[in-house]
């Protein structure tokens, strides 16, 4: 299957948004690095998809998941059941807690094998917008 996701930071989707393209044959690993990429984020920080919106719930795959407690975020995208128009959230960076909702908009049979790519967006936001303000305010900017 091939799947188009509307990802964009939760309660800012009018304003800041990405459209994603990806086969279902990737992990939720790699849909996580094509979102964090396409919002220009620092990675290396933990995640978990919450299939029922929930942070921390325990049907929720995070990313150090061992497989006893938490589901893996190695699952692939084809093996979610996923329908047309389920959303579901990508909480990111346990630290500042981003929310990023992932909206279904079309799932298709699968034509070719295609790479993950961004095919549409709108507006930007600041991963880390403190530490920008104390640049600011440090350097006289």
């Amino acid at each position: 299957m091939q799947y188009t996701f509307k990802v964009y930071p939760k309660e800012r989707g009018r304003e800041c948004y990405r459209v994603v393209y990806i086969s279902g044959k990737e992990t939720l690993d790699t849909l996580c690095e094509v979102i964090i990429e396409a919002f220009d984020f620092d990675g290396g920080h933990m995640y978990e998809f919450c299939m029922n919106n929930r942070m921390y719930d325990t049907g929720n795959y995070q990313s150090d998941g061992d497989g006893k407690f938490q589901r893996s975020t190695k699952e692939k995208i084809d093996r979610l059941r996923l329908v047309n128009g389920q959303k579901f959230s990508l909480h990111y960076d346990f630290g500042d807690d981003w929310m990023f909702v992932i909206g279904g908009q079309r799932i298709d049979e699968a034509r070719e094998e295609i790479a993950p790519c961004v095919i549409q967006g709108k507006g930007s936001v600041t991963q880390y917008p403190d530490w920008d303000e104390f640049e600011r305010e440090k350097t006289g900017s």
